[in-house]
This record gives C-alpha cells, sequence and structure tokens, in this order.
C-alpha cells in the first residue's frame, strides 16, 4: 500500500480508504442483536483483509445503517483498530442534536477518539451555515477536540463546487470528501483550493457514482484496455497527487482485487491513463460530434431557474453518457433519483415534459443554448427510457 499525508491533519492516511456504506447488514438503524453471525463475519472478513492490504483507514456514517454498530464490534471482536477512523455527522440547527450524535456514534464504534469527524452533507448554504455559526457545529466539534474525543474536522459534500469553494474559505475544515473523477472532473477547480488551504482531498465512491464501474459497459471495457475501467480511473485520480484517497466500497472480498492492482501501477500511470484518456475524448468527439461535445454544458440554466426545476445540465450528461460510453443502467439509476435524491442529487428528471412543463417553456430559458432543440429532445428521449418509475437514496439522510 501507498501512503499520502493528508493535508495538514498530518496524518499518513492510505491512497485507498476501506468505505463501510456498502458491506453491512442494513440501511435501517438495528440493534446487534438483529444480525446474524454470518452477516457479522463478513465485515469482520472484510475489515482482516483490509488490515492485511494496508487500508488502515475505514470511513462510515451514522446515517449508513448498521455500519457503525458493525465496525463497532468487529473492532472489540478482533482486537484490531484501524489506525485511521472516519464517520460522518449531519449538521443540524440545533448543536445539541449533533453533539448527541457525535457521541452516539462514538458509542457505536467502540473507540476513545474518533480521528476524522466529518460535517456529513454541506450540500447547501444553510448546511454551511449549521456548521460555522458562533455555537454551531465546528464549535461543538472544538469542544470535543479538547476532550480529546475527535481528531480533525472536514466536511463531505455533493453540493456545487461553489459552495465548495466557499466552505474551504472559511478555513474551519482540515479535509474534503467530495466528487471528481473521469466522467465529472467538476470539482478540478475545488482541488486546487483545497491544496491551497492544505486540505486532505478524499474521494468519494469513484467506482460507483464514477459510472457503475464495478458492471460496466462492453464498450468501456474495450476504451480502457489493456486495464479495467476500476483501475483506469483509480489511476486517473491517484495520479493528481493533490488527492490523498480515494473510498473503496467494498461489497464483497474480492471486490479489492483490481483497487490494489491500480495501486501496484501507480508508478507507471503516465504509461497507460494519457493513451487512455485521449481513446475516450476522441470517442466523445466520435460520438457526440465536435460541436457538441465543445459547447454542450455551455449558457444552461441550473435547476432552480427551469421549470419544473428540470435539471438540464445533469440530464444532458447523463444522455451523453450513454451516447458516448453505453453507461445506460448509470444513467437510469441517476435519472430515476433525480426528485428523490432532496439536497444530494437535486432538481428533477423530464418527466415533467410535455405535461406539466411546455417546449416553449424551456426553450425560453435555453435561448443561449448552440442547439435549444436538440436538447428537448435528449430531454424526451430519456424520459421515454427512464420515465415510468423513480429511485430512492439509499440513506434516510
Amino acid at each position: 500500500m501507498q501512503y499520502r499525508r493528508f493535508g495538514r491533519t498530518n496524518l499518513k492516511i492510505p491512497v485507498l480508504s476501506l468505505g463501510g456504506m456498502r458491506f453491512q447488514k442494513s440501511w435501517e438503524q438495528l440493534d446487534f442483536s438483529e444480525i446474524s453471525n454470518e452477516e457479522q463475519n463478513k465485515v469482520e472478513n472484510i475489515l482482516n483483509l483490509a488490515n492485511k492490504y494496508g487500508l488502515s483507514h475505514v470511513e462510515t456514517a451514522k446515517y449508513y445503517g448498521t455500519s457503525e454498530v458493525q465496525l463497532g464490534m468487529g473492532f472489540k471482536n478482533l482486537n484490531k483498530v484501524p489506525n485511521i477512523i472516519q464517520t460522518k455527522i449531519p449538521p443540524d440547527s440545533d448543536p445539541e442534536i449533533f453533539k448527541r450524535d457525535v457521541m452516539t456514534s462514538i458509542e457505536k464504534l467502540k473507540v476513545k477518539k474518533i480521528d476524522l469527524l466529518a460535517i456529513h452533507g454541506i450540500n447547501k448554504d444553510e448546511h454551511l451555515h449549521h456548521a460555522t455559526k458562533e455555537g454551531g457545529c465546528i464549535d461543538i466539534l472544538r469542544n470535543l477536540q479538547k476532550e480529546n474525543l475527535i481528531g480533525s474536522i472536514g466536511f463531505s459534500t455533493h453540493g456545487r463546487s461553489s459552495l465548495i469553494e466557499k466552505a474551504i474559505s472559511t478555513n474551519f475544515f482540515d479535509y474534503v470528501n467530495l466528487h471528481w473523477y473521469f466522467i465529472n472532473q467538476e470539482n478540478t477547480k475545488v482541488i486546487s483550493l483545497a491544496k491551497k488551504y492544505d486540505l486532505g482531498i478524499f474521494i468519494i465512491s469513484p467506482t460507483d457514482k464514477g459510472g457503475h464501474l464495478h458492471t460496466p459497459s462492453n464498450k468501456m471495457l474495450e476504451l480502457c484496455k489493456p486495464l479495467h475501467p476500476i483501475v483506469f480511473n483509480d489511476l486517473f485520480c491517484l495520479r493528481n497527487q493533490n488527492v490523498h484517497t480515494l473510498s473503496v466500497g467494498i461489497a464483497k472480498e474480492a471486490d479489492f482485487d483490481l483497487h490494489l492492482e491500480a495501486v501496484s501501477l501507480l508508478s507507471d500511470s503516465e504509461k497507460y491513463v494519457p493513451k487512455i484518456i485521449n481513446r475516450l475524448r476522441q470517442e466523445s468527439i466520435n460520438s457526440l460530434g465536435l460541436e457538441w461535445h465543445q459547447n454542450w454544458n455551455r449558457n444552461l440554466p441550473s435547476w432552480e431557474y427551469t421549470p419544473g426545476n428540470i435539471n438540464i445540465p445533469v440530464l444532458l450528461w447523463l444522455s451523453n453518457l450513454i451516447d458516448w460510453l453505453d453507461m445506460e443502467g448509470f444513467a437510469k439509476a441517476r435519472y430515476q433519483l433525480l426528485g428523490n435524491g432532496s439536497h444530494w442529487f437535486p432538481g428533477n428528471n423530464s418527466n415533467l415534459l410535455d405535461t406539466d412543463v411546455s417546449e416553449v417553456q424551456l426553450l425560453k430559458v435555453l435561448e443561449g443554448h448552440i442547439n435549444p432543440k436538440k436538447v428537448i429532445r435528449k430531454l424526451r428521449t430519456l424520459k421515454e427510457k427512464f420515465g415510468d418509475k423513480s429511485a430512492k437514496r439509499l440513506s434516510k439522510k
């Protein structure tokens, strides 16, 4: 395993972190007595493998169902606590509720100290306000630091880049959990700003949110050769020295293998990654056309100012991923989450088009775009493909 300095936390963090979201028993907050020996053994086997492979950082969250309680029992049963433990607690307008939640997580994890405590989901301005106001969540955490109950303070976010930059610029945080990978590089400038403030940078869910790379399309497999798409995406992220660790969501023991392969190839990443990037970009031009490839996301309205709150930028991105990389399964899942993902994935899909929202209304907000009619066609195609059902984010918060 390779390790990097995690920004101003000064922790030596492995480039792969064990994400605690996929191997727990349930998304419900169950009592440990409701977990079978087989289900707990699965968690402990994964913890043992993580230790063997050098994944000495484990991260979880209050709202990852039974994750905290199962990890805590695993640490106790195995008599082995990882070097770095991270959990995440959502902000609350009532700081006492936030403090209670932090203390509950410490109790569930059965540890004396949480090394990294993230405020979970600073996705809106009000979340940042709850965190940074006088007497708010960060003040609570500062007091818990004095009691040596927590270490460094960070935040996780699915928010827009401008909000993340605003949060970093407060200089209240030591690290950030954010999205950034090959198919979604919107936070590139955010990472540069985080570097300026010497923040640790943790990439959220590169395999799943990076395009369902655990079940890649045949086209993606072909374009990434000789690497598996998971290996390519890991190397794409880690060749950026400002990125310190990637969350590896393990559901079964074999899920470690491709990520470990990526680490073994890290010193040779320049041999593989630029060629694959060039191939992928050329395929984007071939599939989408040069004009669309270069201009599709310019002069698009944000979802808050679009009739029906239709999230046109995200929907066009999903449409492009289908046309370019055959990522239909990923696009379907994300399409159906729009309208059901609250502030974690805001705005609506295009189900309202031609019912509550007319083409004329959308054309008005698309006046500055290179091809408004094509945008409408793409929105209709997505509605025809995926418009029957909806999905909900797994965790409740």
